[in-house]
């Protein structure tokens, strides 16, 4: 693990099962972008790659959470997943889960961290 921390946002831009904040990163050498959310009080960090067939989950950019804002959901096929670990729920993601992004909250900002597979976006 990097001792990187990269600010995504202010803490209080995200609500309790509310919407997300999208931030680009580069994940096994390709562009894309990982999500930070607010679910039982904690910021959760994943990259936004359906475990289905791996396309965004967001339906507006932001909208992770399905109506209830108990699951999050895939726009594309409606695969449903626990925000608090990111494990599959329903629809056609079967056993698998989303990939985690290490994420944290400090002095009021959110930070998330690079790992050998989630790395900072390429310039």
């Amino acid at each position: 693990m990097d001792d990187i921390a990269i600010p995504v946002c202010e803490s209080g831009q995200l609500e309790e099962g509310g919407k997300g904040v999208r931030f680009p990163v580069t994940a096994g050498g390709d562009d894309s972008t990982g999500f930070v959310v607010r679910f039982e009080g904690i910021v959760r960090g994943y990259l936004n790659r359906c475990a289905h067939v791996p396309i965004e989950l967001d339906w507006n950019e932001g909208e992770f959470f399905e109506s209830s804002g108990l699951y999050l959901m895939c726009s594309t096929h409606g695969a449903l997943y626990t925000p608090e670990d990111g494990r599959c729920a329903g629809g056609p993601c079967r056993g698998g889960r989303l990939r985690p992004i290490t994420v944290f909250e400090r002095g009021g900002q959110v930070f998330w961290e690079p790992d050998d597979y989630v790395r900072p976006a390429r310039a």
